[in-house]
């Protein structure tokens, strides 16, 4: 029995059963809410066994970057954006507050499922591990960076940048390196998307954000230099 339990956040009934649908094949526990009010509400009694968010944009009451930011003030859980809006700067927007994956409707639901289970299997994966690199620690185990003692609370696809920016410390990284390793499956989007995660990484690393280092015409460097 799967102990996977998803948030599936949408009005549309038609769009949260079809989600729903494919999902339950997998033996995933499913709840729903049909409004960005709703999906709080429900978050928050469930935030323990809750392991991943299905939640879209245009919905009434509370929209879902509203809603991403209130998760994201109690919870790295990972959250799948769906909209009906492609643009890249609403792909970046997301980012910015803390999006793991970001997907444009229509899309195929096997497609979907397969995003679902990729960020599921890296979740599974980690080994117990802990790492420290210039007073950032790193623990594989609970997905967590402390920086000088304090815990940074970062979404799944910043740590998984940061945890790659670590691994490779003293090697200069490209772009499309980094959007093969980190966006490891059929990502597509501009690498500005990954300027927009190093800003926010740094940002969070505070005085040891001058870590990473940008090396102008290929990508970023991790290096330990005072």
């Amino acid at each position: 029995m799967n102990n996977t339990t998803i948030l599936i956040v949408d009005d549309e009934s038609r769009m949260r059963k079809l989600i729903k649908d494919f999902l339950i094949k997998k033996d995933y526990s499913i709840l729903e809410a049909e409004n960005g009010e709703t999906a709080l509400e429900i978050f928050e009694e469930n935030q323990n066994k809750i392991n991943l968010v299905l939640l879209d944009v245009m919905m009434p009451k509370l929209d879902g970057w509203s809603v991403l930011r209130r998760i994201r003030q109690i919870s790295n859980v990972p959250v799948i954006m769906l909209t009906a809006r492609g643009e890249e700067q609403d792909e970046l927007f997301g980012f910015e507050l803390g999006v793991d994956e970001y997907i444009t409707k229509p899309f195929s639901p096997k497609i979907l499922v397969a995003r679902v289970e990729a960020i599921l299997k890296r979740l599974n994966q980690n080994k117990e591990e802990i790492k420290n690199y210039g007073n950032i620690e790193i623990n594989s185990d609970g997905r967590t960076v402390k920086v000088d003692g304090k815990i940074i609370e970062m979404s799944l696809r910043e740590y998984e940048l940061l945890n790659y920016l670590l691994e490779n410390s003293g090697i200069a990284l490209s772009r499309e390196k980094i959007l093969n390793n980190v966006w490891n499956y059929d990502y597509y989007g501009d690498s500005r998307t990954i300027d927009s995660h190093i800003k926010k990484i740094r940002h969070k690393l505070g005085k040891r954000g001058k870590y990473i280092k940008t090396i102008r015409g290929i990508g970023y460097k991790f290096e330990v230099k005072e």
